[in-house]
């Protein structure tokens, strides 16, 4: 059982995938190339970029807003799409900023989510935490 997706089964299905694990500086690239090998084995290749940006996204948030950087993610395969969530153990909700400044370090993962998904929200989580998501392509998962 998994503390932030407590509603996944333990074991594997072929239609998600899913791991816990602490945010570091590398993390991103390792999930990006995982994402990318779902993605191809389930034929939904055409959405890597997309997603791929939307999960490096979520990361750093992650490592640069959680103070134990730990998380799970959960991929799921929806009929012509994927869903993304990223949980953590952090209350603090995640703000769109209307105004990003050039000059600025920050303020412009949510902008560009929202720029590459068909949609996107925040859930709360397990244990006063939160759970950010995401989606690209249409429909609902397969049964």
């Amino acid at each position: 059982m998994n503390e932030y997706f407590p509603s996944v089964l333990a074991g594997h299905r072929a239609d998600q995938y899913r791991m816990s694990f602490t945010a570091g500086a590398h993390s991103a690239g390792h999930v990006r190339r995982i994402v990318r090998s779902y993605l191809c084995e389930w034929d939904l290749a055409e959405l890597t970029d997309a997603v791929e940006l939307g999960v490096t996204e979520l990361l750093a948030n992650v490592v640069r807003h959680v103070p134990d950087r730990r998380c799970a993610l959960l991929l799921l395969r929806q009929a012509g799409g994927v869903r993304v969530e990223v949980a953590d153990g952090s209350p603090r909700q995640p703000v769109p900023s209307a105004w990003v400044s050039h000059d600025a370090e920050g303020g412009r993962g949510l902008v560009l989510l929202d720029a590459v998904a068909d949609k996107w929200g925040v859930a709360p989580g397990a244990g006063g935490g939160k759970t950010v998501w995401f989606e690209c392509g249409a429909g609902s998962v397969p049964d």
